[in-house]
C-alpha cells in the first residue's frame, strides 16, 4: 500500500475479482493493479470505487477521479457519458473490499484469523487471545483499537475503524512477517459499513449482544442482525464462540450450521468460570474445561473480564492449547491500556482510567468499582464535542446514580463550546449531590485525586488509552494515565499547551 492508501500489484481481472457487477462503456475486461475510494488519492491507472460514506457520497466525486486519469469507475448506479468504463455493483463497499484483499494476495486465506465482536470486551479479548497464541509458541498478529502488531512491530491505532485497504494491508504484513494467526477486532460499525468484508475467519467470537445507547444501531434487533453478518465470513469448517449467559448469543446458536463452543458463569457452558475472590487490585476465578479446572488470578477486575478470559480460553483450547498454558497466558496480561486500568503509585485509595464513553459502558465500570469501594466513588468524566448530544444527559444520569462525587470536565471538545457540553451532562444529574464543573481536564483529575481519602476510588473515564486531546482543530498531548501518575507523585502536571497537531 502506498502513502495514499492505494494498493498496487500486477493487473487483476475486475469481473473475476468482483463477479457481481455489470459493465458499461466497454465489452473488454478491465484489468486493474490499484484501486482507491478516495478521489483525492487517485492516480493515473487507478480504478476509483464510489463508496457511499457517512458524510460524503463517492458518486459526487467521480468527475474529479476521472480528471486524475482513472481507468474505470465502480459505482452503484448508472452515470452517463463518463468516457471510461463503468462497472455497476449492488454494494460498492463490498466491491472495494474484494479488490483490496485481492491486491494484497488474499492474506486471510493464509492465516488462522480469529474475529472478535460484541457490545463490550472486544479489545481486551483480542489481547488475551493473542497472549494465549504467543504463549503456546505460535506467531500472531493483532488488529484492534489499541493498534496493530504485524508480528514484527506495533503501530498506533488509527483515528477511526480502519477501512478495507488498511485491514488487507495489515493482514498481508502479518503473513509476510511469519505470523500463522491473526486476531482482528470487528466492531459492529465496521461490519455494517462492510470494512471487514473479505476477511475469511477461522473462528468468530461474540462477547455479548446488548443494545448500547452509544452505538450506531437504532434497535437491539438491528444490532443483533449486523453482528450475525460476521458469521457469513466464516470458512465452512469455522468455529463460533458464544456467551451462553447472553440471550441474543443463545439465539444465534440455534441458527448456526457451524460448530459452537459456549462460555458462561451462570448457564451451563463448554468453558465456564466461577468467581472465587475479588479485591480492588486483583481477582481469582475458577476456569473449568470438561473435567479439568484451574484457578486464574488476574489483576484486571470485574465479571466482564472473567467473560473475556473465558472467550479467549475457548479460542486457545479449540486450537489445542493445553489448559495450564491457557491459564499462564491469561495471567500474563496484567492490564489493558485504558480499560479499567489501575494506576498505582503507593496511594491509600484506588485510581482507575477507563475508556468508557457511552452510558452503558460507563455504568458497567461504575457498578464494578462500586462493589469494590468501601469509601467514596469519585468520577471524572465528560462528553466528546460534535458527537451524540442526546447521550450527554444519560452520561450524567448514570454518574449521579453510582458515584458519590463527580467532576464534569472536557473530553475532546473539538469545535464545540465546552460549557454547553457540560450543561448537557448536568441536565441528567438532577439527583446528584456533589457535582463540580472543571473544564480543564488536568485540573479536574488533580482535584479528584486531591479530594480522595483512604478507601475511596477515583474513576477517570472517557478517554482510556488516548494520548491526545482534541481542542478546536488541534491535537494536544494529553494522557489521563500520566496526568494521574503525576498528581499521585506530586509532580508538575506539565500538560496542555502550546504544542499540538492540526486535525483535518
Amino acid at each position: 500500500m502506498n502513502g495514499n492508501g492505494v494498493l498496487k500489484v500486477s493487473g487483476l481481472p475486475l469481473s473475476e475479482i468482483v463477479p457481481h457487477g455489470r459493465m458499461h462503456g466497454t465489452t473488454e475486461e478491465v484489468w486493474f493493479s490499484s484501486c482507491t475510494s478516495d478521489s483525492r488519492a487517485c492516480r493515473s491507472g487507478d480504478v476509483f470505487v464510489a463508496v457511499v460514506g457517512d458524510w460524503r457520497d463517492g458518486h459526487d466525486f467521480i468527475d474529479e477521479a476521472i480528471g486524475q486519469g482513472v481507468v474505470a469507475i465502480i459505482a452503484e448506479r448508472l452515470i452517463p457519458s463518463l468516457g471510461v468504463p463503468l462497472y455497476i455493483v449492488p454494494d460498492s463497499r463490498v466491491a472495494y473490499a474484494e479488490m483490496c484483499h485481492a491486491l494484497a494476495g488474499f492474506p486471510s486465506r493464509r492465516l488462522n484469523v480469529i474475529g472478535v465482536t460484541g457490545t463490550s470486551g472486544k479489545t481486551t479479548t483480542t489481547c488475551l487471545i493473542q497472549s494465549i497464541i504467543k504463549t503456546a509458541g505460535f506467531d500472531s498478529g493483532v488488529l484492534n483499537s489499541l493498534g496493530c502488531c504485524d508480528g514484527q512491530r506495533t503501530t498506533p491505532p488509527p483515528l477511526s475503524t480502519p477501512g478495507a485497504a488498511v485491514i488487507a494491508d495489515y493482514l498481508a504484513r502479518m503473513r509476510a512477517g511469519g505470523c500463522t494467526h491473526a486476531v482482528v477486532e470487528m466492531p459492529s460499525r465496521a461490519i455494517a459499513k462492510r470494512r471487514t468484508e473479505s476477511v475469511e475467519l477461522d473462528v468468530a467470537c461474540v462477547t455479548n449482544v446488548q443494545h448500547d445507547r452509544g452505538d450506531c444501531h437504532n434497535t437491539l434487533e438491528s444490532y443483533s442482525k449486523t453482528t450475525a453478518q460476521m458469521f457469513d465470513q466464516l470458512r465452512p469448517e469455522g468455529l463460533v464462540i458464544l456467551n451462553a449467559d447472553d440471550e441474543r448469543c443463545s439465539e444465534y446458536q440455534d441458527q448456526l450450521p457451524n460448530p459452537v463452543l459456549t462460555v458462561g458463569m451462570q448457564q451451563p457452558a463448554t468453558v465456564s468460570g466461577m468467581l472465587l475472590e475479588r479485591f480492588p487490585s486483583e481477582q481469582t476465578f475458577l476456569l473449568q474445561w470438561g473435567s479439568d479446572a484451574i484457578p486464574v488470578r488476574t489483576h484486571i477486575v470485574g465479571d466482564g473480564h472473567i467473560y473475556n478470559c473465558l472467550t479467549a480460553a475457548a479460542v486457545g483450547l479449540a486450537y489445542g492449547v493445553d489448559l495450564p498454558t491457557v491459564v499462564r497466558a491469561l495471567e500474563k496480561v496484567d492490564h489493558i491500556p485504558g480499560r479499567l486500568q489501575r494506576i498505582e503509585c503507593g496511594q491509600s485509595f484506588q485510581v482507575f482510567v477507563d475508556n468508557a464513553q457511552t452510558p452503558d459502558a460507563l455504568e458497567t465500570s461504575l457498578r464494578t468499582l462500586r462493589d469494590l469501594t468501601s469509601g467514596r466513588l469519585i468520577c471524572v468524566f465528560g462528553a466528546a464535542g460534535n458527537r451524540q448530544r442526546k447521550l450527554r444527559p444519560l452520561l450524567g444520569e448514570v454518574v449521579a446514580k453510582y458515584a458519590d462525587a463527580s467532576i464534569i470536565t472536557d473530553n475532546n471538545p473539538r469545535n464545540e463550546n465546552p460549557t454547553r457540553i457540560a450543561e448537557g451532562i448536568l441536565r441528567g444529574m438532577q439527583s446528584a449531590l456533589d457535582v463540580i464543573v472543571e473544564l480543564d481536564r488536568a485540573s479536574a483529575i488533580e482535584n479528584a485525586i486531591a479530594s480522595a481519602s483512604d478507601g475511596d476510588c477515583v474513576l477517570i473515564a472517557g478517554r482510556g488509552h488516548e494520548s491526545w486531546q482534541i481542542i478546536g482543530k488541534r491535537r494536544l498531548p494529553f494522557d489521563d494515565r500520566e496526568v494521574a501518575r503525576n498528581c499521585l507523585r506530586g509532580a508538575s502536571l506539565g500538560w496542555g499547551a502550546d504544542e499540538g497537531q492540526r486535525v483535518a
